[in-house]
């Protein structure tokens, strides 16, 4: 045995460590040491979607009053949609975000408009179908022409406090997007800051980007992060990184302070793929497959993980389901959100 053990020592200590690595991303939880959440209230905000919300059969004006007068949110990061603002070419109706930012603004509410191709949420880019027909320098040039469309609408609108141009935009590997373009991303941002004096934010992924790019090219640099995620080879697997890793990152790059910002925090399951249902959704997963990314004490976990980063603000993701679970029974993420704000 021994002879046997010093024969094969490297390939043992490789298994050892290999299983050590598995277990970390596996099966270990990463909980922080210490859960109380007691914090700012302005440290936190909410991503809104109404494209999620309708996903959900959810009536978006219900909701968003939820979100404004039970919750009290103060900061809310928006999606303008492409396709919902101009679903026919030249033909533009903004009333659904006229009345969204309305009802925010007497609610003393701050908004981030992120505004762009790609945008949050599957399939993450949002093009009306008529873009699709045309051919790649066209649909940047659209894609200015409805930036400037937006930002002359709202610039004049004190709620609005920035502009994020496109969402993870040097994304490759996720959603059914064209490929990244940073010089054309670039010409976006300086579009914008042509058109308007407050600062341009850009984000980037978290746990799979450097972030090096994206801090050449905003004002402010927003990152998501993600806990638990799901493949299909180990299905759902946790990150095992500590929260100064984000920080470290942000001060590699000077990006301090008020040039910081957690845009994205997992606050919602991850629904994963099921090759026999297509349709497969978050409405139709089971306690135990909630369980699996989104127990309610990974939400606190993930609520205090976000809060020892250190950044200046927090916008959460999954306000729309965090709803959904409240109206069917389940109220207890909305209640613990309630806490926050």
């Amino acid at each position: 045995m021994i002879f046997f053990i010093k024969k094969h020592w490297k390939i043992i200590l490789l298994i050892i460590f290999l299983f050590f690595v598995f277990y970390l991303f596996k099966f270990a939880k990463h909980y922080p040491a210490n859960i109380n959440l007691q914090s700012n209230p302005d440290l936190w905000g909410v991503t809104f979607s109404t494209k999620f919300s309708k996903y959900l059969a959810l009536d978006i004006n219900d909701l968003y009053a939820a979100i404004l007068d039970d919750l009290q949110v103060k900061q809310i990061r928006l999606s303008i949609y492409w396709d919902e603002i101009e679903s026919k070419e030249g033909e533009y109706d903004f009333s659904q975000y006229d009345y969204l930012l309305a009802e925010g603004a007497k609610r003393k509410v701050k908004f981030i408009l992120n505004i762009g191709y790609r945008l949050p949420r599957w399939p993450e880019c949002h093009a009306p179908k008529w873009v699709m027909a045309k051919k790649n320098d066209e649909v940047q040039t659209e894609t200015l022409k409805m930036l400037a469309t937006i930002v002359k609408r709202y610039q004049d609108r004190p709620e609005v406090i920035a502009w994020q141009v496109e969402n993870e935009p040097l994304v490759n590997w996720f959603g059914e997007c064209p490929k990244s373009d940073l010089g054309f991303l670039q010409s976006e941002v300086a579009l914008v800051k042509k058109l308007d004096s407050r600062p341009v934010i850009i984000s980037a992924s978290g746990e799979l980007s450097t972030w090096s790019r994206e801090a050449k090219v905003g004002d402010i640099l927003a990152t998501t992060v993600y806990r638990v995620v799901w493949n299909p080879i180990f299905k759902y697997s946790r990150y095992p990184i500590p929260s100064g890793f984000y920080a470290w990152k942000a001060k590699r790059l000077n990006k301090l302070g008020d040039k910081m910002i957690l845009s994205e925090l997992q606050a919602e399951p991850w629904v994963p793929a099921n090759p026999k249902n297509p349709n497969f959704s978050m409405i139709d997963l089971s306690k135990k497959q909630i369980d699996a990314s989104m127990s309610v004490k990974q939400f606190k976990a993930n609520l205090q993980y976000a809060q020892d980063i250190g950044f200046s603000k927090n916008y959460l993701w999954g306000v729309e389901w965090w709803y959904w679970q409240k109206i069917h029974s389940q109220p207890e993420y909305w209640e613990i959100a309630k806490t926050l704000f």
